[in-house]
C-alpha cells in the first residue's frame, strides 16, 4: 500500500486563477506564476472533480490602484469590510489578461467559477467574497455532489489560495493546499508568512504533490 495520501472520491481539485495576468508578463505576474502549470496538469489527470476559479473584473475594479486618485499599486485603503490593497489593473473581463493560461490542460474541470465581478468589492476566495457575508455559491454546489475535501492548486499562494482554503475550513470542508502547485507574491509586508500562519491556526495541512498517490 502506498505511503502517499490518497485521492479520493469525494475530493475536489480548486484551480485558482491560473490566468494570463498572474504568469509572466501579465498585468500582476505572480513570481514564476507559470511554473505551477505542468504540476497541476499532472495532478488533475487524478481527480474525478475539478473546479478552475477565474478573477473576472470590470474596468474601474474598487481593487485597481487607477480607479484611486493619487494611489499606487500596493497602497491599501480602508473599506467597510476591512482593508483593501490596491493592485494593479488586471483580469479585465474579455481580455487576454483574463483568460486562462494556455498551457493548462484540464479539459474535465466541470465548473469554472468567475468572481471580483461586483465593481465595489474584491473577492479573493472561491468561497466568499471580501465582505465575508456574499457566497459565490461554490460551498453548495460541493455540498450537492457530496464534496468534502478540497485541495487546492494555483495563484497566489498568499492571497486567494489562501482565502479560499480558509473558506473552505469555514463552510465545513476538509482544506488541503499542494504547495508546490502554488506560487506566491508575498508582499513587502510578509503576506506568504501570514498565510502559512493561518494555516496553522485553521489546521490546514500543506502538502507537496510528490505526498499524494496519483493515478499512473
Amino acid at each position: 500500500m502506498p505511503d502517499g495520501l490518497e485521492i479520493q472520491e469525494s475530493d475536489a481539485l480548486l484551480i485558482t486563477d491560473v490566468q494570463n495576468d498572474f504568469c509572466p508578463g501579465g498585468g500582476l505576474a505572480v513570481p514564476d506564476g507559470h511554473e505551477v502549470v505542468p504540476i497541476i496538469n499532472r495532478l488533475a489527470t487524478s481527480f474525478r472533480t475539478v473546479i478552475l476559479t477565474q478573477d473576472w473584473h470590470p474596468l474601474g475594479h474598487l481593487s485597481f490602484a487607477s480607479s484611486h486618485s493619487s494611489k499606487m499599486p500596493f497602497d491599501t485603503i480602508t473599506l467597510e469590510h476591512g482593508e483593501q490593497i490596491l493592485w494593479p489593473d488586471h483580469c479585465v473581463q474579455d481580455t487576454p489578461g483574463a483568460e486562462l493560461y494556455p498551457g493548462l490542460k484540464v479539459p474535465h474541470a466541470q465548473l469554472i467559477l468567475r468572481k471580483g465581478y461586483h465593481r465595489d468589492i474584491d473577492s479573493y476566495s472561491a468561497f466568499l467574497e471580501n465582505d465575508q457575508i456574499t457566497p459565490t455559491g461554490l460551498a453548495g454546489y460541493l455540498r450537492e455532489r457530496g464534496l468534502t475535501r478540497v485541495l487546492l492548486a494555483g495563484l497566489a499562494l498568499d492571497f486567494c489560495v489562501r482565502y479560499s482554503a480558509e473558506d473552505a475550513c469555514r463552510c465545513g470542508f476538509k482544506a488541503i493546499v499542494i504547495e508546490d502547485a502554488c506560487r506566491a507574491i508575498d508582499t513587502d509586508d510578509g503576506s506568504l508568512g501570514a498565510a502559512r500562519q493561518s494555516f496553522a491556526e485553521l489546521a490546514i495541512m500543506s502538502i507537496k504533490s510528490t505526498e499524494l498517490n496519483l493515478i499512473a
